[in-house]
């Protein structure tokens, strides 16, 4: 961490110690009737009694309106700067109304719907990041989130503070409805004790041609008489709700309060913690791989000595073996020996075989040429007429 996010960090634990020791006031409890109210109360009881104007519709309705002005200046302040989707179910509801009018779809606006081939393809960038992650320094990725917890929590205590002022003007709304309830209960019974029984005295007494004027005189106070009940009630359902926002806004506080008293706890304690084990982290990492390049390094040694060992073992039974034979290997020798009388015989037997056939070619010649000579004799001797002898003599 960063010696200014550092400093950031520590300023702002005595922020979150201030906030955590504020206090808020409890809520008073029932409307005091203006019978019960002591004087100052009394008081504003009967000042905003005066605001109410019977023959004018107007102050019936906006009646207790005024109260709400100033608190709800501060909840604009609060949303002026907030979007849909910080708000949670809330914001949808909005968005969804807000959508429906405009006529857009809200399936469309959805980001956790189905999306189209052509979205998830430009939905691969977060492989990218995660990959693009691996190349930053640890530095920056833990400034980053100790920045981004900051933001965080200096958001929290904004709102923790524009709470306290929700609560406060809050709860003086509360306070301030119980006053116009008390009112408007007082101008009430009033006119059902004072005025209307008076209205109903006077058209009893008008004469016949004003008593239809007077009698709607009467009509219009009872229906303004009834307007004031209603807006009455509607006051009295309005501090209900009120009342229960208050609670609301303390839980909600809280909640912010637990999360900022987090938020700092880490970054004061908690990161200096991550970068202790980080830091011992990378130790442990270059201590592994600079153990297994070891282990690589000797692991080679150990297949180049065996690798080494076993080629000597097998070229030196080669070599011996070649340095122990003759020029000639003995069954070469006999085999050649073999086939040299082998030859030699097969030699002779052809030779004998060949001289016996020409022996027996030569006895065959000599019948044949004798066989020649006869015939030939015997053919000249018919040619001569020496008859059958003919062939007996031989020629000369």
């Amino acid at each position: 961490m960063s010696d200014e996010i550092k400093t950031k960090a520590v300023a702002a634990e005595t922020l979150v110690q201030e906030v955590a020791a504020v206090t808020l006031p409890e809520p008073k409890a029932d409307v005091v009737p203006l019978a019960d109210a002591d004087e100052p109360v009394s008081a504003e009881i009967r000042k905003r009694m005066g605001e109410i104007d019977m023959a004018n519709t107007n102050s019936i309705v906006s009646f207790g309106s005024s109260a709400q002005a100033e608190l709800q200046e501060i909840s604009q302040a609060m949303l002026a700067d907030v979007r849909n989707k910080d708000v949670g179910p809330a914001g949808d509801s909005l968005r969804d109304i807000v959508t429906t009018i405009r006529g857009f779809s809200v399936s469309e606006l959805d980001v956790r719907r189905e999306r189209s081939w052509w979205e998830k393809l430009l939905g691969r960038a977060a492989p990218f990041a995660k990959f693009t992650a691996r190349y930053e320094e640890i530095q920056d990725q833990i400034d980053r989130i100790t920045d981004n917890l900051l933001g965080h929590e200096h958001t929290l205590l904004k709102d923790i503070k524009s709470l306290d002022l929700l609560y406060e003007k809050t709860l003086g709304f509360y306070d301030e409805l119980a006053l116009y309830i008390a009112a408007g209960e007082e101008k009430l019974t009033e006119l059902d004790s004072h005025d209307i029984p008076e209205k109903e005295a006077a058209v009893q007494a008008a004469a016949e041609d004003q008593k239809v004027m007077v009698a709607q005189q009467l009509r219009d106070l009872r229906a303004a008489r009834d307007d004031l009940e209603r807006r009455v009630h509607d006051l009295k359902l309005t501090r209900q709700v009120t009342m229960q926002s208050l609670p609301s806004i303390r839980l909600v506080q809280e909640n912010d309060k637990s999360l900022v008293t987090k938020i700092n706890s880490t970054l004061v304690n908690t990161v200096p913690l991550w970068e202790t084990q980080l830091a011992q982290a990378v130790t442990i990492q270059r201590s592994a791989e600079a153990a297994a390049a070891v282990r690589d390094a000797n692991d080679l040694t150990n297949e180049l000595l065996t690798a080494n060992a076993a080629n000597l073992r097998d070229s030196n039974k080669m070599i011996r073996q070649e340095m122990e034979r003759g020029v000639f290997d003995i069954e070469a020798v006999k085999q050649a020996n073999a086939d040299l009388i082998g030859t030699i015989n097969e030699s002779l037997a052809i030779a004998d075989e060949g001289k016996a056939k020409r022996a027996a070619a030569e006895e065959e010649l000599k019948k044949m040429e004798a066989d020649l000579r006869d015939t030939l004799a015997s053919a000249k001797a018919r040619r001569d007429g020496l008859g059958d002898t003919a062939a007996t003599a031989v020629p000369g």
